[in-house]
């Protein structure tokens, strides 16, 4: 990782993620239903537009690598699939955080979250495999094929709303009535967030990939240390 690239994303990741902070709690008007709950709102969207990125990635690498076979195509996806993971799972959690006042329960079968839960579960399979499994080619060619068919659901779940009866909201913009940012405030507050995640993602992914291309090389060198070895014993 390039290391002005990396300590440039991390100081921009931590300004605009003080900002966003504070437009939150102290900027941003109360939405006059729901409260001051809703201020979940503008971490639970860019946690979700953040897991969507990473799976997405995650498949995209998957495909590189079965056409191409560079290593560092199963790299980032392997990186990219844990970080996916972490932010999909605050997603749910803050989900759960703001559905408790607001529907009365921590969790329910509604389309949306039962499509965010299968997704979480793919992905959670996906690293599990990738845990247990020693590394190989086979391994990696698999994982690939599982990480592009899990990023499947992705589109399912952000349409889901529209498919499917659901208790889950869709609209987030109004102009005038329903039930939406209809403050310019909220808007630019959750721009900001967005930004502010994505910064934040893309230097953890920078970061991951980075360690997970040094183990890469120290596999590879202690394979040809090994292997020369073996043809000195011989000669």
């Amino acid at each position: 990782m390039d290391k002005r690239l990396g300590n440039f994303l991390g100081a921009a990741t931590l300004v605009l993620t003080a900002v966003s902070l504070w437009m939150v709690f102290a900027w941003v008007p109360t939405e006059a239903e729901q409260g001051i709950v809703q201020r979940i709102f503008y971490f639970h969207v860019p946690l979700a537009w953040v897991a969507f990125a990473s799976f997405a990635i995650v498949a995209v690498a998957g495909i590189f690598y079965l056409w191409l076979g560079g290593q560092i195509w199963d790299d980032l996806g392997y990186a990219a699939a844990e970080i996916g993971m972490l932010f999909c799972t605050l997603m749910m959690v803050t989900g759960s955080l703001w559905a408790k006042p607001i529907w009365g329960t921590w969790w329910t079968w509604d389309s949306r979250l039962t499509t965010s839960f299968v997704l979480w579960l793919l992905y959670g399979g996906y690293l599990i495999m990738r845990a247990m499994l020693e590394e190989s080619e086979q391994v990696a060619r698999f994982a690939a094929v599982v990480g592009i068919v899990a990023a499947l659901d992705v589109p399912v779940v952000i349409v889901s709303v529209r498919l499917w009866r659901t208790i889950h909201p869709a609209v987030l913009v109004t102009r005038q009535g329903g039930h939406g940012l209809e403050d310019p405030r909220m808007v630019v507050t959750l721009l900001v967030s967005i930004t502010a995640f994505t910064l934040m993602f893309a230097w953890l992914l920078m970061t991951r990939l980075a360690v997970l291309r040094a183990r890469t090389r120290s596999i590879e060198l202690a394979k040809a240390i090994a292997m020369a070895e073996f043809r000195a014993g011989r000669a």
